[in-house]
């Protein structure tokens, strides 16, 4: 029940909306990743390094939606478990490359599998052209929120 005139509607809000299937996700891969001994951070970052190796911490944060501290104190304890692997000297300027290593490959290959299954789930009551329509509306209100729309904005 809305009060008229304080605030947004929450029930018609689509802000609010986004936000909480935002932490539905989140709880449900939480979920799945627990027993793998993961976050959703952990997997982040595994897949991050995956898809594009040695990236920056700093690269990796902003990646994974997380500070550039808590990047770090998770590399350190990924590093020490054997996960990646960093030089112990920035081979240019001071960015330390991050790279997974054969045991972090084969637990993000497991997590991967996990954060599909719920992804299956989010969707599954949706068909293939809901689908598709959901993700080009989501992809275009990111790009509309970044400014990035093709310079087809409208400037008051």
């Amino acid at each position: 029940m809305s009060q008229e005139g304080v605030g947004i509607d929450l029930e018609t809000s689509l802000g609010y909306l986004l936000k909480e299937a935002s932490s539905a996700l989140r709880t449900a891969m939480e979920e799945v990743l627990r027993p793998l001994g993961m976050s959703v951070t952990h997997y982040s970052c595994l897949e991050l390094l995956a898809q594009r190796p040695g990236l920056s911490n700093s690269e990796l944060a902003r990646g994974a939606f997380v500070t550039r501290q808590t990047m770090n104190v998770l590399l350190q304890a990924l590093e020490r478990d054997g996960y990646v692997t960093r030089p112990a000297e920035a081979p240019v300027g001071k960015v330390l490359p991050t790279r997974l290593t054969p045991s972090g490959r084969r637990s993000l290959e497991k997590a991967s599998a996990a954060v599909r299954s719920v992804e299956a789930r989010m969707l599954s009551g949706l068909t293939g052209a809901e689908q598709a329509a959901a993700f080009g509306a989501l992809k275009s209100m990111i790009r509309s929120l970044r400014g990035d729309d093709g310079g087809t904005r409208v400037v008051p």
